[in-house]
C-alpha cells in the first residue's frame, strides 16, 4: 500500500533499515535524516509511547511495501491511467490480429488451400 505526497510514495526501504527499513521510508518520504526519525521513535518507545510505537511500527511493517529497485534513483512508475492506456493498446492489437485471423479462416482462399491439402 503506498500513499502519495507530493508525487513521493511511502515505501519501506529494507536495504536502509535497522530492522525492516520502516524509518528509512519514512525519512526518505519526509525528507529528513534518517537519524531523526530513528532518534525519535526511540524516544517515544521511552517516554510513555512504548505500545502505540511498537503497535504502529508492526503495522507499518506489513502494510508497507518495500521499495522497488530503481525507484530511488528517480524512475518514475507508470500511475495507473498509463498502465490501462498500455493494456488497451495491447488488447486492440490482440482484437486486430484475431479479426485478420478470423477474415482468413473464413474466406475462399482458406477453405480452398484446405480442401488442396486433403487430396
Amino acid at each position: 500500500m503506498t500513499r502519495t505526497f507530493a508525487g513521493r510514495k511511502l515505501w519501506r526501504i529494507p536495504q536502509q533499515g535497522m530492522v525492516k527499513g520502516v524509518c528509512a521510508g519514512i525519512a526518505h518520504y519526509l525528507d529528513v535524516p534518517v537519524k531523526l526519525v530513528r532518534v525519535i521513535t526511540v524516544l517515544s518507545l521511552f517516554f510513555g509511547l512504548f505500545f502505540f510505537v511498537l503497535l504502529a511500527y508492526i503495522a507499518l511493517t506489513f502494510v508497507l511495501d518495500p521499495m522497488p529497485a530503481g525507484a530511488e534513483e528517480g524512475e518514475v512508475s507508470p500511475d495507473s491511467r498509463e498502465l490501462l492506456n498500455a493494456v488497451d493498446q495491447q488488447l486492440a492489437a490482440g482484437e486486430e490480429r484475431l479479426r485478420a485471423m478470423e477474415r482468413y479462416v473464413t474466406s475462399d482462399a482458406f477453405s480452398l488451400r484446405s480442401r488442396f491439402r486433403q487430396l
